[in-house]
């Protein structure tokens, strides 16, 4: 997958377009992403132990990987992502600026 938890991406298709956020959490084998504050459902819950008023609670859900773009740490535009080696490890480079996004 393209994108880790904790990069910025922006939303390029969908209900939410052009919406940035960053991931709270990635799916690989389901080539899915938990984006904050995007695709924000409401969901219904029964009074339980941990939460005993119940009610209806607003989340967000998962959308497909293919529907966001990373954001460039120089120009905060989205960008495609290639892949270079530096000392041996593979590096992920926006194709915008050519910036390493990995540390």
């Amino acid at each position: 997958m393209h994108v880790k938890k904790g990069d910025k991406v922006m939303v390029i298709t969908g209900k939410d377009k052009g919406k940035t956020g960053t991931v709270l959490a990635a799916f690989p084998k389901k080539d899915r992403v938990l984006v904050e504050g995007v695709n924000v459902v409401k969901k219904h819950s029964k009074p339980s132990q941990d939460n005993p008023q119940g009610g209806i609670i607003s989340k967000e859900a998962a959308i497909h990987v293919s529907n966001v773009m990373l954001l460039d740490p120089k120009s905060n535009e989205p960008t495609r992502i290639g892949y270079k080696e530096v000392n041996g490890k593979k590096v992920r480079v926006a194709k915008k600026s050519g910036e390493a996004l990995d540390k």
